[in-house]
């Protein structure tokens, strides 16, 4: 097994993400990062995502939009976004076996990971919008 190689910037990076509750894109990091009196360069931090995401320690998540969202949980689970204000929430419900197996049996696909993205209106949104 490969050695991980956590530099500075790399750690600061994995810290944001780590500490995040809200799946932050590469703005949002470098927008935290900031706060917290790092100037790293863009590319710094695009690569340190790209490494970060390569060996396993964050996800990243395309959720239908325009930019990539990054997510410390590893493990398994989907996502539910909000249509109206953007918000992501973590879905610790299992995906459904029989509809796995139903999927294969059509696709005639070997399924190894399923990541479903669920769509709807949160909470605050329904409350703030009738």
């Amino acid at each position: 097994m490969n050695k991980i190689n956590l530099t500075v910037q790399r750690k600061a990076i994995y810290d944001v993400i780590q500490h995040a509750h809200d799946h932050p894109t590469a703005a949002d990091v470098i927008e935290r990062l900031r706060g917290q009196g790092h100037n790293f360069a863009y590319g710094t931090v695009y690569n340190s995502l790209r490494y970060l995401t390569d060996v396993g320690l964050i996800r990243e998540l395309k959720l239908g939009e325009a930019v990539s969202r990054y997510d410390a949980r590893t493990e398994d689970h989907q996502h539910i976004v909000c249509l109206r204000c953007g918000r992501v929430d973590e879905v610790m419900v299992e995906v459904p076996s029989d509809w796995m197996e139903a999927v294969a049996n059509q696709t005639h696909y070997r399924i190894e990971h399923a990541e479903v993205v669920l769509e709807g209106v949160c909470e605050t949104c329904a409350k703030n919008n009738g």
